[in-house]
């Protein structure tokens, strides 16, 4: 070994017995890298980086290269031995490649000596000589991860674990089997979710199972986040690796904690998905010497790996959410379960709601489109909201209406602390429940609306219960899962007939001989398109 040459973290016996090393010595050359016929780099002060199982890498002083022609960019990776790097492309002329020149700013101690110097990628840059000799290749031993235990680990048992949960738990499980006594681990994968920004999955020593964390975008507000090593991290800066100092002394609240638990070492890194998608894994260990760069190594190898198993489990998650947010539970389980075809569907037996907003022509007239929309969702949150509370399935919001169904399954359970209730009736009592949330709710709405000077809601809810079709319909290219059948269609007459009766709630006759609450009769009423008259009721809360 060169008397220049440096082992990063050696320890005695080191450099003989570790499976990955990286060193840093002086080149004994002059080196020069060319681009687009342009000297970009020439210097005699050349540091060479050596890691196991990559290519070594040429870092020039800034002082012996043409800054000029090298333009800063956004782009950042991180490396557990040497910090986050910046990067910059390179222009001469009308020639320009992007992000092919890296530098550590701020690099870890480990890594000191390349601080103010930059590296370029070899295979973009157009020449590069030694002592005025062209070289047309690096010298690049074969990249053998063999002596990684974490490999065959990754690629034989990681893609068994069927959850995030899971594959968090069996990571952290071989972690300690080779040795790094991880005393806690976090696996923070942001979601596409209307509720939530984050997921969280947390081992703990202590606790021994992974616990799940599920955080609202406010958390990118809080004073945690924002003192916290996920920052940096989700912005894009890079990872963060520390050394734990005793309480009190470390840069982030989260060390001081890990330090009371007896703590040494910790790493928070990029882990990033297919699309861009910038997550976060942070290990701590109590061993004595903290991580190794052994250690460090066999993890940032296995990353990209295990990042895209996390990645699936996460998109699986995600299309989960969409399907349910924009479909609805039921039939977003549906769609997930292959009935995706036009006509695909099933006949069932279900509660039919129908609510609508009323006077929403001239509220829109009167109001900006902005105002029109806080208002319209003020409606739908009160009303909406009350029927998937309360088990019900929106299946369509048709401008300022609800189409929404409870279903009824064929068999019995005992909910509500009944021995035996029927399906049928547990439906009609979810859906009246649902009437008396979305009645308290929009009274509590209103009373704000009414001191801010503003027009109180005014709806009609119209239920039925009945047989329908329950399926895809459109066009092989845009499809809809909905309810089609002659309930349905009544279900809508007898909402219309809440403007005639000035009654908000109005129910049919079939729903009321299943319901074994009390109702009130309105009447028999003639609904449009339907033969016969039909007697209606209402709950006692319309009269009240």
């Amino acid at each position: 070994m060169s008397r220049s040459e440096r082992v990063i973290d050696m320890a005695p016996g080191f450099y003989v017995r570790s499976d990955y090393q990286v060193s840093i010595e002086h080149s004994e050359k002059r080196i020069r890298s060319i681009f687009n016929g342009k000297i970009i780099a020439d210097s005699d002060m050349v540091l060479v980086l050596s890691e196991t199982r990559h290519a070594p890498t040429y870092y020039f002083p800034k002082a012996d290269v043409h800054m000029d022609a090298l333009i800063p960019t956004e782009r950042h990776t991180h490396c557990p031995f040497k910090g986050n790097a910046s990067y910059w492309s390179v222009k001469v002329g009308s020639e320009l490649a992007d992000n092919i020149v890296w530098g550590y700013e701020q690099p870890y101690k480990e890594a000191e000596e390349i601080e103010g110097y930059i590296a370029f990628y070899w295979d973009k840059m157009e020449a590069w000589y030694e002592d005025d000799v062209q070289v047309f290749a690096q010298s690049n031993e074969a990249k053998d991860t063999k002596g990684n235990p974490l490999v065959e680990w990754v690629l034989s048992e990681a893609w068994e674990a069927t959850t995030s949960r899971e594959l968090t738990h069996r990571f952290v499980s071989r972690l300690n089997e080779c040795g790094m006594n991880v005393m806690q681990m976090t696996v923070a994968i942001r979601t596409l979710h209307p509720l939530l920004a984050a997921i969280a999955y947390r081992w703990k020593r202590s606790e021994l199972e992974v616990s799940k964390f599920e955080a609202s975008y406010d958390i990118f507000g809080s004073d945690t986040f924002k003192n916290s090593p996920f920052q940096p991290i989700f912005d894009g800066a890079g990872g963060v690796r520390r050394k734990i100092e005793p309480v009190g002394k470390n840069e982030y609240p989260v060390l001081d904690d890990l330090s009371a638990d007896g703590a040494t070492d910790y790493v928070a890194m990029p882990m990033r998905f297919s699309d861009g998608q910038i997550n976060a894994i942070t290990i701590a260990t109590d061993n004595e010497s903290g991580f190794t760069t052994e250690n460090l190594g066999h993890i940032h190898e296995v990353l990209p790996i295990l990042s895209r198993l996390y990645e699936v489990q996460a998109k699986e998650r995600s299309a989960a959410t969409l399907m349910h947010t924009f479909m609805g539970k039921h039939t977003g389980e549906r769609v997930l379960n292959g009935q995706i075809r036009r006509g695909d569907g099933e006949d069932m037996h279900a509660v039919i709601w129908l609510s609508d907003l009323r006077n929403s022509t001239p509220l829109a007239e009167t109001m900006t489109r902005a105002e029109f929309l806080v208002y319209l969702n003020q409606f739908f949150d009160g009303v909406a909201g009350a029927v998937v509370d309360n088990g019900g399935e929106i299946l369509r919001f048709i401008g300022d209406a609800v189409l929404a169904i409870f279903p009824i399954e064929h068999n019995h359970n005992h909910e509500s602390g009944r021995d035996a209730c029927s399906e049928v009736e547990m439906a009609c009592e979810r859906a009246i429940n649902a009437v008396k949330a979305a009645r308290s709710a929009i009274a509590e709405t209103n009373i704000e609306l009414l001191s801010t000077g503003q027009p109180e809601i005014k709806y009609g809810i119209g239920m039925h219960i009945g047989d329908l079709t329950y399926g895809n319909i459109g066009i092989p290219e845009r499809l809809e899962f909905t309810v089609i059948g002659s309930a349905a269609n009544e279900a809508a007459r007898i909402e219309a007939m809440t403007k005639d009766l000035s009654v908000p709630v109005l129910i049919s006759d079939t729903f009321a001989s299943a319901y074994i609450g009390e109702l009130v009769s309105v009447g028999q009423h003639q609904l449009r398109g339907v033969e016969g008259k039909r007697e209606l009721f209402t709950v006692l809360e319309s009269f009240v």
